[in-house]
C-alpha cells in the first residue's frame, strides 16, 4: 500500500468532493439530518474547485493518495479559535471515503499533519468533532488529542455539539 499526501489542485475537486461527501454521508449517518447532507452534495465539486482557486483556502488543502487514487482530504492550517495563538494548528478535517475506513490511512495523515505543524514551529494542534461521533472521538484519542473543555455549537441541519480537542507537538 502506498499513501501520499500532497497539496490538492484544482483538478482534483471532482474526487475530493466524491471523498468528501462519501465520509460525510457513513461517518455522520444517525448524526447529522440525512436531509442536510443531501442538499450538502449538490454542487460540492464546484463548490470545491472554487475553493482550491483561491490562494488564501489552497493552501491548506492536501489530498491523501493510496496508490495514486485519491482516497481521502485533509485540511491544516492557523488555528482560528480567539484563545489560541500563533503556537497552534489546527485539524480543520480529515475525510476519507468509507471504503478506505480502518487501513491505517488516517494514522498516517494525522502524522502528516503533525510534522506539518512541527516543520512550522507549532507546539499544539487542535480539532473540532461533533460531541456524538464517538468513532471520531476515539480516533483523535488514538492519535493523542484529549478534550480541552471547549465546546460550541454548530448548525447542521440542527444543533450540534461541537468538543474541542487539543493535542502538544
Amino acid at each position: 500500500m502506498n499513501i501520499t499526501i500532497r497539496l490538492a489542485v484544482p483538478a482534483d475537486a471532482p474526487d475530493m468532493a466524491e471523498a468528501y461527501m462519501r465520509s460525510w454521508e457513513v461517518a455522520y449517518e444517525n448524526i447529522v439530518p440525512a436531509d442536510y447532507i443531501r442538499e450538502k452534495r449538490k454542487g460540492n465539486a464546484a463548490k470545491t474547485e472554487r475553493m482550491l482557486n483561491d490562494e488564501n483556502f489552497s493552501r491548506y488543502q492536501h489530498v491523501i493518495l493510496r496508490d495514486d487514487v485519491i482516497v481521502g482530504i485533509i485540511m491544516i492550517g492557523p488555528a482560528r479559535d480567539d484563545d489560541t495563538d500563533d503556537s497552534f494548528y489546527e485539524l480543520h478535517g480529515i475525510y476519507l471515503h468509507p471504503d478506505y475506513f480502518r487501513q491505517g490511512i488516517g494514522s498516517y495523515a494525522m502524522d502528516f499533519a503533525f510534522e506539518k505543524a512541527r516543520s512550522l514551529g507549532k507546539t499544539a494542534m487542535t480539532v473540532w468533532v461533533f460531541a456524538e461521533n464517538i468513532n471520531s472521538i476515539k480516533f483523535y484519542e488514538k492519535c493523542g488529542f484529549v478534550a480541552d473543555g471547549k465546546t460550541k455549537i454548530l448548525n447542521c441541519g440542527k444543533d450540534l455539539e461541537a468538543v474541542r480537542m487539543r493535542k502538544d507537538l
